[in-house]
């Protein structure tokens, strides 16, 4: 599988793009609606023109064409047909190659049993779950045993647990085809979850490349600190482990309990969006829950940022704008704040 060279990339929002994506990465660009995310992948794919250059294995493949580039693309809205079966809709880009009947069959056959779906073999888009759909477009664009694999929010669309459960299935299929991999998010969490390395663009231009840890805890520039939400990092004194599966850390005077780690667990991060305000005692408060005081609130668009000091750590809180005003905040008060151990990420530093 090859590694992609984007060298001086420009088109549409995109300026001077250069990103290079290694052998058998799983590579996720992360940004927002309008950043240049899905452009870049098009460009990959050979969908648009442009202007610089894209190299496979340091061979420029700007002359070949989108069907002799070898990529297997699944599209953000899937794009399955309609009137064909679960067979036939994954069939459909290797009868077009003209592939013979039965290397067709033994393909698909394998590709049923690959993503579990052989049950679902006659069934017709309308009859498919949306986990359904998204196995089924995956096998599609992956039947041709394409060398690069390009997908733009594929999950999207889906229910939190389904996506969740996918984004396993999907992670662990890349590894066993070990195919070069460009996943297209807006979701943080999604990408620190399925990342080798995320590239973070905003307005058309890659701000970050590092692995999900260093973009979370290390991001580079404040345009990147403020797409990823500006998170609550801590520094931790001590860290022990409790047993099933978790681990208690001590944070200046917050100690924390999160989801076990291998190393020594140095910084904890939760984004403001993860803390839970309460204005009266949460049930469930003895678990990363503490009482605090409110020392600042600010409107941040469509959300209210607030900060609440407890035990001499300060932690910024976000909630919908629509909640704030249906609460009684104002600074001085005391809160309760929950922080949510799903929800912590830990960087470590060895063994």
């Amino acid at each position: 599988m090859p590694s992609i060279k984007l060298e001086n990339i420009c088109k549409y929002v995109c300026r001077d793009v250069n990103l290079t994506i290694n052998d058998k990465e799983f590579l996720v660009v992360l940004g927002s609606n309008g950043a240049g995310k899905t452009t870049l992948i098009n460009i990959i794919a050979g969908l648009v023109d442009y202007e610089g250059s894209v190299l496979f294995d340091d061979v420029p493949v700007d002359k070949l064409p989108a069907n002799r580039r070898e990529v297997g693309y699944l599209f953000q809205g899937l794009l399955l047909f309609p009137h064909l079966t679960v067979v036939d809709n994954i069939a459909y880009g290797l009868n077009a190659r003209k592939w013979p009947q039965s290397r067709v069959e033994a393909r698909v056959d394998e590709l049923l049993d690959l993503m579990n779906i052989k049950h679902l073999a006659s069934r017709y888009q309308r009859q498919l779950s949306g986990g359904e759909k998204q196995r089924v477009a995956l096998a599609r664009a992956i039947a041709p045993s394409p060398r690069v694999l390009l997908l733009d929010e594929p999950l999207s669309s889906l229910d939190a647990q389904t996506a969740k459960y996918l984004r396993t299935e999907l992670k662990q299929l890349q590894k066993r085809l070990g195919i070069t991999t460009v996943y297209v998010t807006h979701d943080l969490m999604e990408g620190v979850a399925m990342a080798d390395r995320m590239a973070v663009i905003q307005n058309g231009r890659v701000e970050q490349v590092a692995e999900p840890e260093k973009v979370l805890f290390y991001p580079d520039s404040e345009r990147v600190s403020d797409f990823i939400g500006a998170p609550n990092i801590l520094d931790c004194d001590y860290c022990r482990d409790l047993g099933q599966g978790v681990m208690e850390v001590g944070c200046g005077g917050l100690k924390l309990t999160v989801p076990r780690e291998r190393g020594q667990i140095r910084k904890v991060a939760i984004l403001p969006r993860h803390i839970y305000v309460s204005e009266t005692r949460p049930p469930g408060l003895s678990v990363n829950g503490f009482q605090g005081k409110i020392t600042d609130i600010r409107p941040a668009g469509s959300t209210v940022k607030i900060w609440v000091s407890v035990n001499g750590t300060n932690l910024v809180a976000e909630v919908q704008s629509y909640i704030f005003e249906e609460m009684n905040l104002k600074v001085g008060k005391e809160v309760f704040v929950i922080l949510r151990m799903r929800r912590i990420r830990c960087y470590e530093t060895g063994n």
